[in-house]
């Protein structure tokens, strides 16, 4: 029993912390932390075999906190996700405007107007009084977070739809816009830039910056999703 625990507990352990260090949603987390149990007791029996206290003492105690986590992301935080995408559903073939959860917007892949990947959605400002969103900071280039390349988009310039964002621009003109320092993101959307110009054509930018498309752009529902 001693050999066979010792074998699971630090298979175990390196499975679960990927799992939950990936953060690929509640039932992947939820899901670590079952195999996170398993390894702490598994742990706690090598502890108690071979009379090691600490380990023991320590295992018995992560045990708890493991199943804490299970009831946190299992329970709660699933409840939470599976509500929210039921309404997302609905809403699609309601008669009203399509819906998807704030919570989901980081992550979201974002495309051009010729349907490229440029990168994903990191996080989004929104205006206090208003309600309004102001902008969403988009990530590409890089591998796995590392060099990464931030950039605000203004909400003027964007289409949202259930799966994904939408650039009111081709990705040449996103990568032209103005990097953004990692740990200062500007307290109002970033005016639109000059590559504007090639897309919507003489005032175009005023045209964007007063909530109207690039002359050219399609209109939402050439993606699948609904007008803001």
């Amino acid at each position: 029993m001693e050999e066979a625990a010792g074998l699971i507990a630090p298979a175990a352990t390196m499975i679960a912390a990927m799992m939950t260090a990936a953060n690929l949603g509640a039932r992947v987390t939820g899901s670590g932390f079952v195999v996170f149990t398993l390894g702490s007791l598994a742990w706690s029996v090598v502890g108690f075999t071979s009379g090691q206290t600490n380990l023991l003492a320590t295992n018995l105690f992560l045990t708890l906190v493991n199943l804490v986590g299970i009831w946190r992301w299992l329970g709660r935080q699933r409840g939470y996700e599976d509500g929210a995408r039921r309404a997302a559903k609905r809403s699609r073939i309601a008669a009203s405007p399509s819906l998807f959860a704030a919570s989901a917007l980081g992550g979201l892949p974002v495309s051009d107007i010729r349907g490229e990947v440029v990168g994903q959605a990191v996080d989004a400002m929104i205006e206090c009084e208003s309600g309004c969103l102001s902008y969403v900071v988009v990530a590409s280039g890089g591998l796995g977070g590392i060099d990464e390349t931030l950039r605000a988009v203004p909400a003027t310039m964007l289409d949202c739809h259930a799966d994904g964002l939408v650039l009111l621009i081709s990705a040449a003109e996103f990568e032209a816009r103005d990097a953004l320092d990692g740990e200062a993101w500007p307290a109002r959307p970033p005016r639109d830039q000059g590559a504007m110009g090639d897309v919507s054509g003489e005032g175009g930018e005023a045209s964007v910056a007063a909530g109207g498309r690039p002359r050219g752009a399609r209109a939402p529902a050439d993606y699948g999703g609904a007008p803001r």
